[in-house]
């Protein structure tokens, strides 16, 4: 039975017993003098008067002390006792308790560096903040820093990742020590990734309408510890062990994924938290001050940015602190590249709502030193007013771009499904413009192609397979009548819904699918790739597959001759893309000036407006490359139903294109002795062939050739 000894008081009389800042739990404090076995206590609790803190000094003996000292919100105090390992949490003092410690839920430590959970006297989990310390052995290891112009994104599930692998030991699969095993930090190499891009490991928990069906939130955007890795992903020793091993396993995955050169984005969730609606228990920020850290409207309930109910307020100077304060923790202590934002405008908006591209939050990451040394990335909407910001952001950030995905998709799915009823399909305009990186939709905010962060697929909606498979949601699974999940995929399904036998519709997805990855991975911006696509990955049909931490969701291994075939498309489509880009001058292609896109109409003619405006063309050649770059690309795109006789562009039509965009080229960037077939979506194991300026070639139906001149 747990033991509590009152009437402590944290502290002394003394000015120098604890300071305010920096929040959370520390045994070193600038401006205190280090004293054995104590910690300093800091917790911004504006809601609250006072603060008690009860903590454990042995496993099941809790000690209460109060925190006397209070400062614009901050309460704080020295305690003595607390060993790493240790659990606690706040209350409020004077608030009588309604059971003993460690049998209900105290108010968590908006910055612990750990959370234990353990199952309460109803069965419902409890959450308690552990004390931990910082001390890990990186050795030599070093972030990769490398340039956003060379980075592959591969967006993946710490558990679904693993979870499947015979290569990786049984006890080790669905974990972080399975993402940084040897086997899976090979097979991302061998593919061409550069930085993974893991879905949250922050601390979360499983909303209780999950609970309540028997799943969970598999995604993990549920956050209830920005400080805190999610224990769930650490193999059973380290749980076992305590959070201070949770935590050396993040940090293992990370060196060894940095030992390969792999770098590592955090997806992280500073929009809202997981504490429930108003009616629910305060399991932290609710309790320690609810006005101040949550948005309200006149009336006093929640304002709602992000469909999740309980939105952070960002106008609130200790809200953007923490989410500071979190950023540079897991960047110092983790050794982590840069993060992906959810749901980003909510963090952006100012205390009447509006997004504010120059939010002091965009302004203080901008000006912070740490952080103006990771990659940061915008998930560039929420459901808010004016959500839709996908290139407002600031210089120094990349956007997911939405609108890339669209196009893509829009050409090859659904303009696809259009051609083979007969209608238009749509025309290569469009298609041209994410090509080039979308740059005028970056233009506006002083950035370049590079701030496009390129996809086809998320976590959120149709897997690549799945796209080509399904023209309707089947989220049947999810528990809500197939009500969850997006209505409008942009999706063809060539003519049968799922899967099927007839190698017609089989060779037709498959070839749709290498044609979505080809435009991904030669797109100017930067690619990112949904973990699984490479081999072909489905979800049958699942595009709201949050709460399902099954085999739907994972990834399977055991590769058919199809799977090989996708995974070797995709290493050869990336291998090509790195080769390129190792030819061409570092500042390609974010300097205009040194980039070109040249068009071309299938008889190697520059395109004419009326080319560019006619709504049945869907045929386009470019050339791209940098007066100064050893090799050119030419990529040929026919998104017709007929094959394509071209003429690839000879000096001539290359110089007068040149001439009429303003282009200065250099002696590499006009067209030599002959052109190299490298690749072909419509036989991709075919060799190279060479083929002279002006000479003709043919292009299959729905394909994409990409030669090097």
């Amino acid at each position: 039975m747990a033991h509590v000894i009152t009437g402590t008081t944290a502290g002394s009389a003394s000015k120098r017993d604890s300071r305010p800042l920096p929040l959370g739990v520390r045994h070193t404090v600038p401006g205190v003098p280090d004293v054995p076995d104590a910690v300093n206590v800091s917790v911004y609790a504006p809601g609250l008067p006072e603060v008690d803190v009860y903590y454990e000094t042995a496993p099941g003996i809790w000690t209460l002390a109060s925190l006397t000292d209070t400062v614009l919100g901050i309460h704080h105090g020295r305690i003595f006792g607390l060993p790493h390992g240790g659990r606690y949490g706040f209350w409020p003092r004077g608030r009588e308790l309604p059971a003993e410690p460690g049998s209900f839920q105290l108010l968590l430590d908006p910055y612990g560096r750990g959370v234990e959970e353990v199952q309460g006297p109803d069965n419902s989990p409890l959450y308690f903040s552990v004390y931990t310390g910082a001390d890990f052995d990186w050795g030599t290891t070093r972030r990769p820093h490398t340039p956003l112009r060379d980075t592959v994104i591969y967006e993946a599930h710490v558990r679904g990742q693993t979870m499947l692998h015979p290569g990786i030991p049984e006890e080790l699969r669905g974990t972080y020590a399975g993402m940084g095993h040897p086997v899976m930090v090979q097979y991302l190499r061998d593919l061409g990734i550069t930085a993974v891009e893991l879905l949250p490991v922050h601390f979360h928990t499983d909303e209780l309408h999950l609970q309540d069906l028997g799943l969970a939130n598999y995604w993990g955007y549920n956050t209830l510890a920005f400080f805190a890795p999610h224990n769930g992903y650490a193999t059973r020793a380290a749980r076992e062990a305590g959070a201070q091993a949770v935590q050396d396993e993040v940090k293992a995955m990370v060196k060894s994924l940095h030992e390969a050169g792999i770098e590592v984005l955090l997806d992280v969730v500073y929009n809202h938290t997981a504490e429930g609606k108003a009616d629910q228990p305060a399991l932290s920020w609710r309790g320690l001050g609810d006005e101040t850290y949550y948005r309200h409207g006149p009336d006093g309930a929640y304002l709602d940015t992000t469909g999740c109910g309980n939105t952070l307020d960002f106008s609130e100077p200790r809200v953007i602190q923490m989410a500071l304060d979190s950023l540079r923790y897991w960047v110092q202590e983790f050794q982590v590249d840069g993060f992906r934002f959810d749901l980003a405008p909510t963090l952006c908006r100012d205390a009447d709502g509006r997004f504010d591209p120059r939010h002091p939050f965009l302004v203080a990451v901008a000006a912070d030193a740490v952080l103006q040394d990771v990659k940061l990335i915008s998930e560039p909407w929420d459901v808010g007013h004016d959500g839709w910001q996908t290139g407002r952001f600031p210089q120094g950030w990349a956007d997911w771009n939405d609108h890339f995905r669209d196009i893509a998709r829009d050409f090859w799915l659904r303009g696809q499904a259009d051609n083979t009823a007969g209608r238009e399909g749509g025309s290569i305009a469009r298609l041209a413009g994410a090509l080039a990186g979308s740059a005028e939709l970056f233009a506006g905010s002083g950035r370049t192609p590079l701030a496009s962060i390129n996809f086809i697929t998320a976590h959120d909606g149709f897997t690549l397979s799945d796209l080509t498979m399904f023209e309707r949601k089947h989220n049947e699974a999810n528990g809500e009548e197939n009500r969850d999940g997006s209505g409008e995929n942009r999706s063809y399904n060539h003519g049968i819904e799922g899967p099927t036998d007839d190698e017609r519709i089989n060779a037709a997805r498959a070839l749709t699918a290498r044609n979505l990855m080809a435009t991904l991975a030669m797109s100017l911006g930067v690619p990112m790739l949904t973990a699984g696509d490479e081999i072909g990955r489905s979800q049958r049909g699942n595009n709201n597959a949050y709460c399902q931490d099954t085999e739907l969701s994972w990834l399977h291994w055991n590769l058919d001759d199809a799977a090989r075939r996708m995974l070797s498309t995709t290493r050869e489509l990336l291998r090509l893309r790195r080769e390129y880009l190792a030819s061409q001058p570092y500042r390609f292609p974010a300097d205009r000036r040194q980039s070109f896109l040249l068009w071309f109409d299938p008889e190697g003619k520059p395109m004419t407006p009326e080319q560019w405006g006619d709504p049945a063309n869907r045929v386009v050649q470019v050339l791209t490359g940098s007066g100064t770059g050893s090799v050119n690309g030419l990529l040929v795109l026919n998104g017709s139903r007929s094959d394509v006789e071209i003429r690839l562009p000879d000096a001539p039509a290359v110089l007068g294109a040149a001439s009429d965009t303003g282009h200065a080229l250099g002696d590499t960037a006009v067209p030599g002795e002959s052109y190299k077939l490298v690749f072909s979506t419509a036989s991709p194991e075919n060799g190279v062939r060479l083929l002279s300026p002006g000479e003709t070639d043919t292009v299959p139906a729905n394909s994409i050739s990409l030669y090097r001149a």
